[in-house]
């Protein structure tokens, strides 16, 4: 079966709730079997590192939008591709940030995978629909990094946040304005 069939097997699957193979573990290893509750809008995946110091100028924004959507049932995660994350350096990398959100370390890149996140920061905001996930945007935060080493002082358009007032007012989402900016996500090493 090709490998696209098998991540929509797999986002199928896990989203149901089923035994399926988790979509990563948390901090202390369990496996993260499911992203939102029943009746979240959607859920948002910030692929963070904890090396890239554009990842870390996003941890505000990511915040302030977590809390700002949280309450119309937005799920925000924290996901660490990067097999040099391990659990004792995201936690350090979130007590120097003071980071206080739901966290995946994505071990088998499954989460990546699915959202196709080739960089950190990106984000991917999937609507849980019966017992899928269906991704409604993919890319950049905003445009604050116009390429690496050239930022602006602050964003223009804040095309997640955008996304997301979208999508709870039930209105079209655009696709953001240009690619993101940030560090190469590493891909795992198979066994």
């Amino acid at each position: 079966m090709a490998l696209r069939a098998w991540v929509v097997l797999l986002v199928f699957v896990s989203a149901a709730g089923c035994a399926a193979q988790p979509f990563g573990v948390d901090l202390d290893g369990r496996p993260v079997d499911r992203l939102a509750a029943p009746g979240s809008r959607a859920i948002v995946l910030f692929f963070a590192a904890s090396d890239c110091p554009i990842c870390n100028r996003y941890i505000p924004e990511i915040e302030r939008l977590d809390r700002e959507f949280a309450p119309a049932g937005v799920r925000f995660w924290w996901v660490y591709p990067n097999p040099e994350d391990t659990p004792g350096v995201v936690r350090r990398h979130q007590q120097q940030f003071d980071i206080q959100g739901n966290t995946v370390l994505d071990t088998q890149q499954r989460l990546t995978a699915m959202a196709h996140a080739t960089i950190t920061p990106e984000v991917a905001v999937f609507v849980p629909k019966r017992n899928t996930l269906r991704e409604v945007y993919r890319g950049r935060i905003d445009d604050r990094y116009v390429s690496l080493g050239q930022e602006r002082p602050s964003a223009d358009k804040h095309e997640l946040e955008i996304a997301l007032r979208a999508l709870i007012a039930n209105r079209p989402i655009a696709a953001p304005g240009g690619p993101p900016i940030g560090c190469s996500i590493v891909p795992r090493s198979e066994p």
